[in-house]
């Protein structure tokens, strides 16, 4: 790692503050941790000491620091932002304390604007867009379930700071794919999430609604509306994307569930714009017609808007 990596009087250890402890980040606050190599503290409404993060042959159980309050942090090497994209103004706090001229920040949250929505939010850190592939499930507040993804879990632009972020990783089970093309691989996944995620939430089922032969051709008409979108915003995808990404869903296990049906489910409302609402947004800068996602869209903000308290509505 580069010098800038290593806090000084650490022992060499990275320091990494991760910010929100869903299923995303408490998997990967408990695989860092688990390695032994880095110094990592967790940012969060409420203290743990402990996290438990299940895998399919076993689990790790590691001590965590945790900090409730942004007054008692200070600046880090690495900042992991795994709140929802609608929570990001929330904890502007947290981020006002923990970057620096040194500090990355990897923001492994949904949608296709990583950067633009950190910018204002970061001073002088150097954003990291990171896309999200490995599957979980937040038990507890202190325990989580792992899902890897097929053949990475995370995947990052292949420069210099994705290679940092890849160095991070390493002793982890967590995989980090390197690629040139971000901007596609951040639309496919864009479009996986338009049907995943509304489909699961709106019905109130796991993946197995996905094995019905009418919500299959439902799903194939949002998405081919999406991925006409994401062509004219550059990203190269095939002329079978639609048909490709439905089946890589279908590959899934018919129990695996969803970040938003799992937000329905708590009562806690859910981030609607950053996905669905980023394909429609796209759509009109574009002039593209969205039709099906702009339905899906109006009912995923009336679901949300329902749910949840305004205490809910933080990190």
């Amino acid at each position: 790692m580069e010098t800038g990596d290593r806090p000084s009087g650490s022992g060499g250890a990275t320091k990494i503050a991760v910010i929100g402890l869903g299923a995303i980040g408490g998997i990967i606050a408990g695989s860092l941790a688990a390695t032994g190599r880095h110094d990592v503290v967790v940012c969060v409404r409420s203290r743990i000491e402990h996290l438990t993060v299940e895998r399919l042959d076993d689990k790790v159980e590691v001590a965590i620091r945790a900090l409730t309050e942004p007054a008692g942090a200070e600046p880090v090497n690495w900042v992991l932002l795994c709140t929802k994209t609608h929570q990001t103004p929330a904890v502007s706090p947290w981020l006002a304390r923990l970057c620096g001229p040194q500090t990355r920040v990897a923001v492994l949250q949904n949608g296709i604007d990583h950067a633009g929505r950190l910018a204002s939010l970061v001073g002088m850190a150097t954003i990291v867009p990171t896309i999200v592939y490995y599957n979980g499930e937040r038990l507890a507040p202190d325990r989580m379930r792992l899902r890897s993804a097929k053949e990475h879990d995370l995947i990052v632009r292949n420069d210099a700071d994705g290679e940092r972020f890849a160095e991070l990783l390493t002793g982890t089970p967590l995989r980090v794919l390197r690629t040139t093309d971000f901007d596609t691989l951040a639309w496919r996944k864009l479009l996986m999430n338009v049907i995943a995620n509304p489909i699961t939430a709106l019905t109130m089922q796991r993946q197995a609604v996905f094995r019905r032969d009418d919500i299959q051709t439902l799903c194939l008409a949002i998405l081919e509306e999406a991925a006409a979108v994401g062509r004219a915003d550059g990203a190269r995808l095939a002329p079978d994307e639609a048909r490709q990404v439905l089946a890589t869903l279908l590959t899934f296990p018919a129990d695996a569930g969803t970040s938003m049906l799992f937000d329905r489910l708590a009562g806690r409302p859910f981030e609607a714009d950053a996905l669905t609402g980023a394909v429609v947004a796209a759509g009109e800068g574009h002039h593209i017609p969205t039709p099906l996602n702009s339905m899906l869209l109006t009912l995923l903000r009336a679901v949300s808007d329902a749910s949840g308290t305004p205490s809910e509505r933080g990190y």
